[in-house]
């Protein structure tokens, strides 16, 4: 664990399997193994992590949750513990969220000007639902605590529901969802609503009913930060739809829509420039009069990088302002397609743009960019 947290892990994986006992960690997105203990060794260590948790350790049938506080390297590191039954005993994934690395600025998320300019505007906005969508790990919840860091002044209350709540947010109250006991997002939110809140944030809009009582705050003059499981920002509104929700009310609440993925950034000390091929340029949508003589780079590997040629992450983002244009299309129940050729003309940038734009700055490689947009 003292490895995989200095290595600046996400995540920590032990797996057993038939014959061996695998530990494997996640770092800037991709898994790597590491030397794996005796076999014999995996109900031990597996009992032990349970007891830091708090679990039941003679109940090895059901999943369980649970979470872990310690020092480690000098500094408080918070474990997520998941459990799961398999056929060779239990797995676990430990989920490491460490404080000290995180750094909740909305200029450190590496966002391009122009929506970084917006979104200070749009979280100043009086009331209305700002949604941030990607897959799961893409930055969604360090995106929407940056947001909500900015705005936490003493003249404004912020209530948040979260699953699991990541990080404490001094001065905001942070209500965990427990699905098991019924304290559900819904649940949360509709008493949120008697608490005077100015601003609300709800880990995800999972239902109708979350989604429903969300634009009721949103009506009865509240901002409502949001996230949603959907590929890019359209994507959102043919989600809510779908959910069940009436147009109308998606056109008369949503302020804006930001998209977001992690990709990897090149390591700085062993960067290597070349020359792009036509093939490569075609991938992304190059022209060569776009690159002009401009090196693309890769990472070589070395012992700063772990021979990786990758360290660290930033994000790639994808804004859709909600405008006039836009409102008629959503009233009119138009597909994820139209909406998109609607906001590209008025003038948003893809996560594919933002990408081509990283690697024409030398951040990143056309293979991860590909393999994210």
């Amino acid at each position: 664990m003292f490895q995989a947290i200095q290595d600046r892990a996400s995540d920590i994986h032990f797996e057993p399997f038939e014959d061996e006992f695998k530990i494997r960690y996640r770092v800037d997105g991709a898994l790597y193994e590491m030397a794996p203990p005796p076999k014999h060794l995996a109900i031990p260590v597996i009992s032990r992590i349970k007891v830091m948790a708090n679990l039941n350790i003679a109940e090895r049938r059901v999943p369980q949750d649970g979470r872990i506080q310690l020092p480690v390297a000098g500094r408080q590191v918070d474990l997520r513990v998941s459990t799961l039954p398999t056929q060779f005993g239990e797995s676990v994934v430990l989920r490491v969220l460490d404080r000290t690395v995180v750094n909740l600025e909305l200029e450190s998320l590496g966002m391009p000007a122009e929506i970084l300019d917006r979104l200070k505007e749009l979280i100043r906005t009086p009331n209305g639902i700002v949604i941030v969508t990607g897959p799961t790990g893409s930055g969604k919840t360090t995106t929407l605590y940056s947001c909500l860091k900015r705005i936490n002044t003493i003249d404004l209350k912020l209530l948040t529901a979260e699953d699991p709540v990541e990080y404490d947010l001094e001065g905001i109250m942070q209500v965990p969802v427990n699905e098991a006991i019924g304290m559900t997002f819904a649940r949360a939110l509709r008493s949120f609503l008697r608490q005077d809140p100015d601003v609300i944030m709800v880990g995800e809009m999972r239902d109708l009913e979350t989604a429903q009582i969300s634009i009721q705050a949103a009506l009865t003059g509240h901002l409502v930060f949001t996230t949603l499981h959907t590929n890019d920002a359209p994507g959102a509104i043919t989600r809510m739809i779908d959910m069940g929700v009436e147009p109308f009310l998606i056109s008369s609440t949503l302020e804006a829509v930001l998209a977001q993925r992690l990709i990897r950034t090149i390591c700085k000390r062993c960067r290597v420039a070349y020359e792009p091929t036509d093939a490569i340029l075609g991938e992304i949508g190059l022209g060569r009069a776009d690159v002009q003589d401009r090196p693309f780079y890769y990472g070589k590997g070395c012992p700063n990088c772990n021979e990786i040629g990758y360290k660290g992450r930033k994000g790639l983002f994808e804004l859709m302002i909600i405008s006039e244009p836009i409102l008629e299309l959503i009233n009119l129940r138009a597909p994820a397609g139209v909406i998109r050729a609607k906001a590209l003309e008025l003038g948003m940038r893809t996560l594919r743009e933002d990408g081509v734009r990283c690697i024409l700055n030398g951040e990143t490689t056309v293979e991860e960019v590909l393999k994210y947009t």
